[in-house]
């Protein structure tokens, strides 16, 4: 059937491409002039399963509070008149209590295991080569107290088949040796062999073009104003070419794959996403010395970045900031990144050509996506990835091609 995907993005072009494989006719529609320009352009890069413990865990409220006043903090929200933004931080809470913190665990890294192995499969399959490393990732922490509260989330994970072991200061050092002269501060770590690195914006762009050449139709600067429906069925997507030139987009089945726009579009509807824009931030500098830059993909959890080596360039990226759809960099926010960077590893990056950018993640409250159906019986979901977008993209995408073809998904999941 024909399917009309919105959003080319790192999980529409996943889901283009699965919808596919599986014998529909595919077009996908996008605002930008290609595929991958928004929240997938320079994420932090990690494929990573063993980073399930979501946002709201039973420590986050005290670790807010904590952060309130800081402009630099690592999960910053700027209250404001919003509505979204006050029903999105409630349903936060009640995602902090021990039985939802547990049990969002076990879908984030069900669902991650499913696409990791989607992701390499693909790869293998089709040739694919996005500055990929599969060293595993590793997660370093400074302040006992945190490893101790991660020893919890980590026995959960590895109960539900994440490759994902604790680890003291040597053992952590002899993975990454960049981390030596950090010796006396770090107080242990957790290592996932298993989960890789890579530059999601060159596997979108990869994707969409052998998209394109098994006969996805792409259509570029395309506006995508509003969805019409009518007894209980989406009659067809109004979208704007250019300034003035409008038109209906129809077909047999929609996915409605836009990030941190879907409830926008979902809300006239009737249907209330709870997806609210997390901002975060990365900054992606050439390595200046090769011996002193990390070649193993890091976590720093005081601080909440990801370390990432893309060939010759070291992507930093991390922190939240909900501040509503706002995309303008902060400067303290910026360059409390690059400190950072440069205090972990002195010398080993070119600071005066760093390349600044910030990003809206459509993040949940449970850091738990909305996958599947919607009460209109075409219309489907596959949005709200927060920061594990390129982690469960290629699986997402399959098992909503699974379910629009009338199959069960190979994961065990709870669809919408």
């Amino acid at each position: 059937m024909k399917v009309l995907v919105l959003g080319a993005g790192l999980i529409g072009t996943a889901t283009a491409w699965y919808l596919s494989e599986a014998g529909h006719e595919v077009t996908v529609v996008d605002r930008q002039s290609g595929p991958g320009l928004e929240t997938s352009f320079a994420n932090g890069s990690q494929i990573s399963v063993s980073h399930a413990e979501p946002w709201a865990n039973p420590a986050a409220p005290k670790q807010i509070l904590r952060w309130l006043l800081r402009e630099d903090a690592p999960l910053l929200f700027r209250l404001r008149a919003d509505p979204a933004q006050w029903r999105w931080g409630l349903a936060f809470l009640r995602e902090c209590l021990p039985a939802r913190t547990a049990h969002n665990i076990a879908q984030i890294v069900r669902l991650g295991l499913y696409s990791r192995a989607c992701l390499q499969a693909l790869r293998r399959d089709l040739g694919l080569h996005y500055d990929e490393l599969t060293r595993g990732i590793l997660y370093f922490y400074t302040h006992r107290e945190d490893f101790e509260a991660a020893r919890e989330p980590a026995r959960l994970m590895q109960d539900y088949g994440c490759n994902l072991r604790l680890l003291g200061t040597d053992e952590a050092v002899a993975i990454e040796p960049a981390l030596a002269h950090m010796r006396d501060r770090i107080v242990g770590a957790s290592f996932s062999p298993d989960d890789e690195s890579g530059d999601a914006f060159q596997f979108t762009q990869q994707l969409a073009t052998r998209a394109a050449q098994a006969g996805v139709n792409f259509c570029y600067g395309v506006g995508i104003e509003a969805i019409a429906a009518a007894g209980g069925r989406i009659e067809g997507v109004r979208v704007q070419s250019g300034t003035s030139e409008k038109g209906m987009l129809c077909a047999d089945a929609y996915v409605l794959a836009l990030g941190s726009y879907s409830p926008l579009l979902a809300r006239p509807l009737g249907l209330r996403l709870n997806v609210y824009p997390a901002k975060g931030y990365s900054v992606t500098c050439p390595v200046a010395d090769p011996a002193r830059a990390s070649t193993v993909s890091l976590t720093d959890d005081r601080y909440k970045l990801v370390f990432s080596r893309l060939g010759g360039r070291l992507r930093v990226a991390g922190t939240a900031e909900l501040a509503g759809y706002d995309t303008s960099l902060n400067e303290v926010r910026c360059q409390a990144i690059l400190k950072r960077t440069q205090y972990l590893f002195p010398g080993a990056i070119d600071a005066s050509r760093a390349q600044f950018w910030a990003g809206l993640r459509p993040a949940t409250p449970s850091n738990v996506p909305y996958i599947g159906r919607t009460r209109y019986a075409n219309l489907f979901l596959n949005t709200g990835h927060g920061t594990l977008g390129w982690t469960h993209a290629c699986g997402s995408g399959s098992a909503l091609a699974d379910i629009i073809s009338g199959r069960k998904p190979e994961v065990d999941f709870a669809f919408c």
